[in-house]
């Protein structure tokens, strides 16, 4: 991960949905990112991304000096409206309203997806509101 990057990817794992949403996130926010996993459960190869991108996000940000603490947005799409809020506050903490118990996005299970978050807030020591 490098945070001062120009949104460069290179993205593998079994899980396409998460190749493309990781792909975007690198692009749109102009931070770098490698990422090669693998593994026969999907739960776990999401789980252990999200783990390991928290902890580089805190790693890279150090005491996070001179970085802009709060950050939002609203994200309108062709069928839905993402709505986040962050803040890299050192106190993991996330809340996530999804109601998709149950359902699947191409080859991910959504409660994977929501775990993802989860992770990575817990992981990134971060407040997230999803």
């Amino acid at each position: 991960m490098n945070l001062d990057g120009t949104g460069i990817s290179r993205i593998e794992t079994p899980v396409k949905f998460l190749n493309h949403m990781l792909t975007s996130l690198s692009k749109h926010s102009m931070i770098d990112l490698t990422v090669e996993a693998s593994g026969d459960l999907s739960h776990h190869i999401v789980e252990d991304i999200a783990i390991v991108l928290g902890e580089s996000l805190r790693s890279a940000l150090g005491d996070a000096r001179g970085v802009t603490r709060f950050a939002s947005a609203v994200v309108p799409m062709d069928e839905s409206l993402a709505e986040a809020a962050l803040d890299l506050s050192g106190r993991p903490y996330h809340v996530i309203c999804l109601d998709t118990r149950g359902e699947r996005v191409e080859d991910i299970a959504c409660e994977d997806a929501v775990h993802f978050l989860q992770s990575f807030a817990s992981s990134a020591q971060v407040t997230l509101h999803i």
